[in-house]
């Protein structure tokens, strides 16, 4: 009855290359679409840990940024607006995405100073010179 349904508890745990990196994006599924698209077979070991860095950091900063966005909005769900909001408002993650539209997410509140009315000047200086009644 050793064999049926239990784990052998003399097999060694397999520990994924995610979890060497200490990363939560899967290194092995980037390893297996970098090697299925790209035109060359040759990519090294340290290749698909440090994209999967790259991209949780990426994510990361959005996400934080979505989602301060949010709580600003008092909700607590990210939409795509508040994405939108995040990444527009920042100089680095703007030109990054730059060229990308972001589905449903709107754009940036704004008015040309054109467009807005001319203040009117209400306080006009008093005449300093002396009263002409005496």
């Amino acid at each position: 009855m050793a064999g049926k349904g239990g784990k052998d508890s003399n097999k060694p745990q397999k520990i994924t290359r995610s979890t060497r990196a200490g990363l939560t994006f899967p290194v092995g599924r980037i390893d297996r679409h970098l090697r299925k698209q790209s035109v060359h077979n040759r990519i090294g070991a340290g290749a698909p840990v440090y994209l999967a860095a790259v991209l949780e950091y990426l994510v990361a900063e959005v996400l934080e940024l979505a989602g301060n966005a949010a709580r600003d909005n008092k909700k607590r769900r990210i939409t795509p607006r508040h994405i939108q909001l995040a990444v527009r408002n920042d100089d680095e993650l703007n030109k990054l995405l730059g060229n990308d539209t972001i589905n449903e997410g709107g754009v940036l509140p704004n008015i040309h100073v054109n467009l807005l009315p001319v203040k009117s000047q209400k306080k006009q200086k008093k005449d300093t010179s002396p009263s002409q009644d005496i």
